[in-house]
This record gives structure tokens, C-alpha cells and sequence, in this order.
């Protein structure tokens, strides 16, 4: 008998608060529950809620706001979801998601250098230094998830709602490709410094080199790929 794909805490956790949003019927900046209150609510410790709430906040779906709480973002209606009874992708899948991705995120990079939000850099940042400590500790699988969030924060970067929810779909929808993929790559700090380059290029306002550098990233991604089919 086949095992059963299961979903994680931190995708539960997040589909429950979202259900929360909607049954108390929130709209995008109504102030939501706090962080500790939503740790008693779901019974989980208060660094997973903040873990969940920073996948949702990559997104659009909330807002972080230090010293203030947590709210409802203006992307919250548009959330897409991964499929937990997804099959096991194949080989075939993973190098045609890379494709998409190599088409789709270069140019966005471009104009997240272009925007340069502050609040944007900030979210790069925390993601970029998550990565560097699950590294250190050899937490791969949450690993995979970090890696997805700055992929989708360089998108909502650029400004473009309609851009960063095509990213979203790709990334979160084939959650289980990404893992695949990360498995398969396995140079983890070879990928921590690339999205290094990648964010200090968005930092420095160079749109050619934040496009240049997001398509030899996920080119070098495609040819491990091409490699072991």
C-alpha cells in the first residue's frame, strides 16, 4: 500500500488561520490575532506560528508590523495553496517547472531592483538568514520552504501583485517538486550565496545584474536536473 502524503504543521497552521481570517470575515488591514494568542489558540509553540504567519506574510495574505501586530494583507483573497495528495513528480516535471521559473523570475528580479523597497529588502534579509542557520544546524526539509519564501518575497519585491502570485502558484502549488529539487541540487551553500548575489544586486539597484544573476541561478538548478534524468 502506497504511503500517505501528509500535510506539514506549518501548512495546516497557515490554512487554519486563513480559515479564521474568513469565517471572522477580515479584510486586508484588519488587525488579526497576536502571536501569542494565536500559539494558545492552535495549541503550537509561538516560534511555529511565527514561522506560519512568515509563509503567509510572503504571500500577501498578512502583514507583520513590529511593535503593532499582526494583520490582514491585501493578498489574503488571492493565496494559492499546494495540493497535499499531489503525486511524486517526475523527473520530466521538475526540469519543466525549472524551465518556467528560469522564464518568469530573471525579469522579476530586474524589477525588484528597480523598486527597492525597504520593507522588501528587510523580508530578504530574514530569509537569507534563516537559510544560513538551518544550514548550520542540517535542517533541509524546512531548508526547502526558507529557500521558496525568498523566491516568492524577491516576486512580491517587484511590486507587480499579478507577478508575484504567478510565483506563488509555481512555488507553493509544487511544494513537493521543490523539495525534489532541492534534494537532487543538494549544494546548499552554493544556492545561500547565489541568493546572496541575487539580493545584493536588488540592493545596489542593478536590474541587469539581479536578471543575470537569477538566470544562472536557476540555470545551474536546470543543468543538475538535466544531469541526473
Amino acid at each position: 500500500m502506497p504511503a500517505v502524503i501528509r500535510r506539514s504543521l506549518l501548512d495546516d497552521l497557515a490554512s487554519s488561520m486563513l480559515e479564521l481570517i474568513a469565517d471572522r470575515k477580515l479584510a486586508p488591514g484588519d488587525p488579526f490575532e497576536s502571536v501569542r494568542a494565536l500559539a494558545a489558540r492552535f495549541q503550537v509553540a509561538v516560534p511555529t506560528v511565527r514561522e506560519a504567519l512568515r509563509r503567509l506574510e510572503a504571500t500577501g495574505a498578512v502583514a507583520l508590523r513590529h511593535g503593532s501586530g499582526v494583520y490582514v494583507g491585501p493578498n489574503v483573497g488571492r493565496l494559492v495553496l499546494a495540493n497535499p495528495l499531489a503525486l511524486k513528480p517526475t523527473a520530466e516535471r521538475l526540469v519543466e517547472l525549472v524551465q518556467a521559473r528560469a522564464l518568469l523570475e530573471p525579469p522579476i528580479a530586474a524589477l525588484a531592483a528597480q523598486m527597492r523597497s525597504e520593507a522588501a529588502l528587510a523580508r530578504l534579509d530574514e530569509h537569507l538568514a534563516k537559510a544560513a542557520e538551518l544550514i548550520a544546524a542540517g535542517d533541509h526539509d524546512r531548508l526547502t520552504a526558507t529557500n521558496m519564501d525568498f523566491h516568492r518575497a524577491l516576486a512580491q519585491a517587484s511590486g507587480n501583485a499579478t507577478l508575484a502570485e504567478v510565483v506563488e502558484s509555481v512555488t507553493v502549488v509544487n511544494v513537493r517538486e521543490q523539495l525534489e529539487i532541492q534534494i537532487i541540487h543538494g549544494d546548499r551553500e552554493t544556492d545561500l550565496a547565489e541568493h546572496r548575489a541575487i539580493l545584493a544586486a536588488v540592493r545596489a539597484g542593478d536590474a541587469v545584474l539581479a536578471e543575470q544573476l537569477t538566470r544562472a541561478h536557476l540555470d545551474g538548478v536546470l543543468k543538475v536536473l538535466n544531469e541526473n534524468r
